[in-house]
């Protein structure tokens, strides 16, 4: 029986290429050949995908950069791009291609398209790209991160949830510890290269929460290389013990550590608190496209697992009074964590593996015309 053939179309950013990759090592450890197809600025993100991985730089474009001249080469980059694709295709069938969003995807899938090869996408957040909105109702079906998803009319959306990587994994489900009269942990992320609404709010609202409270409080906060120092040096200033670095390689074990945690609502991070099962405050990136980190927190928000404060409402008063509501009710803290765990999906990439080898199965559109 033939090696199975999957195409994966990526790239942009990490958020696009991490799930990506979860699906990349799911499917080589099933035996499949698996082909990744995305341009150069994706191709930063390989690194981490397994080496058996074939992958293939494509022509791809936005037309959300540059000046005129760029967005005029746009087209013919795009179609040499799906071209490319499609020869590749011709020579090589893949039996599915799956696309995670990015302009980089467009050529892969298009071609797809044009050859009627089973094809599918997933998209991470709770409003579809500018490429997934092209594709939605051109595909299989959509494999929502987030639920709701806002679907256009005739695409058909299945909630198989995001994937997360192993080192969140391990931590699935952790023990939470309630929060009470001893050391307490509060953790601050605002995505890859942190958020400076957040280093200009979170560090004053901490230092006014209730002395008796402030006391047993320690801090891991993820700030930008500008903000770092003046950060830093706020909680020493006020005597608070506080880790404050522009990245954190050991977020999963900081999480599960926490009793609290203050963050954007990108859809990696609504993912890991809902496998380790966290509390949260959560203040949406207010110009992310379609507000699509509303949408993500929507789940959290309605099942009382976190709290959302919309940005443009942010300020010191009101950040430290949610504070101190979660840590001066340790039941209520605990029920937040157990719900939070209620939405998530740690089988998320074997939900993916699923769709995909059934929707392998099925019969190129053009092969059974």
């Amino acid at each position: 029986m033939a090696q199975k053939l999957l195409m994966i179309a990526a790239g942009g950013t990490g958020g696009h290429m991490f799930p990506a990759q979860a699906l990349a090592e799911a499917m080589l450890r099933r035996g499949w050949r698996v082909k990744l197809s995305t341009d150069a600025r994706g191709a930063r993100y390989t690194g981490g995908f397994p080496h058996s991985t074939e992958i293939t730089q494509v022509s791809s474009a936005t037309f959300a950069r540059g000046g005129v001249l760029s967005k005029a080469l746009v087209a013919p980059k795009l179609a040499a791009g799906v071209l490319g694709a499609a020869w590749s295709m011709q020579r090589d069938r893949p039996d599915a291609v799956v696309g995670f969003g990015g302009y980089p995807s467009i050529p892969a899938l298009a071609a797809a398209t044009l050859l009627g090869l089973p094809r599918m996408i997933h998209e991470q957040n709770g409003v579809l790209g500018r490429v997934n909105r092209i594709f939605a109702r051109r595909v299989a079906q959509v494999a929502c991160g987030v639920w709701p998803t806002e679907l256009p009319p005739g695409a058909v959306g299945v909630h198989v949830g995001n994937p997360v990587r192993a080192a969140v994994l391990a931590r699935a489900g952790a023990g939470y510890i309630a929060p009470g009269d001893y050391p307490m942990s509060i953790l601050v992320i605002g995505g890859s290269q942190g958020a400076r609404i957040l280093s200009d709010v979170v560090p004053e609202a901490i230092a006014a929460l209730p002395p008796e409270m402030l006391r047993n409080i320690r801090v891991s906060h993820q700030a930008r290389d500008e903000d770092g120092v003046r950060v830093a040096a706020f909680y020493a200033g006020h005597g608070i013990d506080a880790d404050v670095q522009p990245f954190f390689n050991d977020v999963p074990a900081r999480m599960s550590e926490a009793q609290l945690v203050i963050c954007r609502a990108g859809a990696s991070t609504i993912a890991d608190l809902t496998v380790i099962g966290r509390p949260s405050i959560l203040i949406p990136y207010a110009v992310a496209a379609g507000d699509h980190q509303t949408a993500n927190a929507r789940g959290l928000v309605e099942a009382d697992a976190a709290i959302l404060i919309p940005e443009k409402r942010l300020d010191v008063a009101s950040l430290s009074e949610q504070i101190t509501a979660v840590l001066s009710n340790p039941k209520a803290a605990l029920q937040m964590s157990v719900a939070a765990l209620g939405v998530g999906m740690p089988d998320a990439t074997e939900r993916l593996v699923a769709l995909v080898e059934t929707l392998s199965a099925a019969r190129p559109e053009k092969e059974s015309a």
